[in-house]
């Protein structure tokens, strides 16, 4: 069929409405930048295409809130936000050169219904903490709003937090409102070379758990960044020049003076995975609690792999063979892996998770069903 382009929310419910009647697949679409990510679906039906669904609604600086319609790309937010001073502050990664899409295309509606989140959301949450309200149109061809504008609302149900990760099974996502964050004037990297992951992820705990409030903590071993030895603890810190300078003198106390600053942000190429863009293999996250990273990094054994979230989220490349043994461990240490980047067939074998358990496929399969 001929692919549905549009550009108000009416339209959407039009197309939507006129799938349920024709019972055909309905397949969601911005500008691309993900085709790779998730089961794959031999018959994809119709693509209703969003990307003409962007531009900033309204952004109110004093009051730290943005409107934007879905298919808005992350950069132009980004952009309109920095001219402002200000910043979104689960910082969504672009993972489209991972899936050999175009750099810079991701839209924010895409990064909401992928729960995407970069290094920041240590310190300021991830997606689900930031979407204030949103559009969208539901399985019936009913469009409705959730949500406000405002941080404490607690008026109904609190469907902004259901909708990230949804994959755009719940609803179509039109417009979406942000709480938005002061951006840091200084930033600066600190890197605690030549330690083994046991060592690095101790320190970076560390720092999670002291006052400094950082921005990113990952530990990335020699194979990941040459030159460092044995591995490298790195961390971001945010502030003013007084308060930045004050936050590295404690981060020696904590750790010594063997912490050093080095030129380079390597946090972005961390969130989005560009380390793996170029890897064979399959490539997965592996979610687990961060004092089990050390112990699960070795069980993985992967030649290729880092740590993200302070050891919360481990990136890895692993050979097709090894799937039920990356989600085995995973699942042993009370974690979740997800499947990242995979040929067709293993995407479609996999899915994105483990199967649920039943009680929990339940429980999804009841919520689809009221959207």
């Amino acid at each position: 069929m001929t692919d549905i382009h549009a550009t108000t929310e009416a339209e959407v419910a039009d197309a939507v409405r006129a799938a349920r009647q024709w019972k055909s697949p309905l397949n969601i679409a911005g500008r691309r930048s993900k085709r790779g990510l998730g089961r794959h679906v031999a018959q994809w039906g119709t693509v209703l295409d969003l990307s003409g669904l962007s531009g900033i609604v309204d952004h109110e600086p004093e009051e730290l809130v943005l409107t934007v319609r879905a298919a808005t790309k992350v950069t132009e937010i980004r952009d309109a936000l920095a001219a402002r001073g200000q910043q979104l502050g689960f910082d969504p990664p672009d993972w489209g050169p991972l899936f050999g899409a175009p750099a810079g295309e991701g839209t924010v509606g895409g990064a909401v219904a992928a729960g995407l989140c970069g290094s920041r959301a240590l310190r300021y949450g991830r997606a689900r903490d930031h979407v204030l309200g949103f559009r969208a149109v539901n399985g019936f061809g009913e469009a409705y709003k959730a949500g406000g504008r405002v941080v404490k609302n607690v008026t109904g149900f609190d469907l902004p937090k259901l909708v990230c990760g949804a994959y755009g099974t719940l609803c179509v996502l039109t417009e979406l409102t942000f709480r938005v964050f002061p951006k840091p004037p200084l930033a600066v990297t600190l890197c605690l070379a030549d330690v083994e992951p046991e060592a690095g992820f101790a320190a970076l705990r560390k720092i999670a758990l002291s006052a400094l409030e950082p921005a990113g903590l990952a530990y990335l071993p020699a194979t990941m960044m040459p030159g460092v030895g044995q591995g490298a603890a790195l961390i971001k810190l945010e502030g003013a020049r007084q308060p930045l300078e004050e936050k590295i003198a404690l981060a020696h106390g904590l750790l010594g003076q063997a912490v050093q600053r080095i030129e380079d942000d390597p946090f972005p190429a961390i969130a989005s995975g560009e380390k793996f863009a170029d890897l064979p293999g399959h490539v997965w996250r592996v979610m687990v609690a961060p004092a089990d990273a050390p112990r699960v990094a070795k069980e993985l054994n992967a030649q290729h792999w880092l740590g993200d979230w302070a050891g919360g989220l481990i990136w890895l490349a692993a050979a097709p063979a090894d799937a039920s043994r990356v989600r085995a461990i995973a699942a042993a240490a009370n974690g979740q892996a997800m499947l990242l980047r995979a040929s067709t067939d293993a995407r479609a074998a996999l899915g994105l998770y483990a199967p649920q358990t039943q009680a929990l496929a339940g429980l999804s399969r009841a919520v689809k069903a009221a959207f």
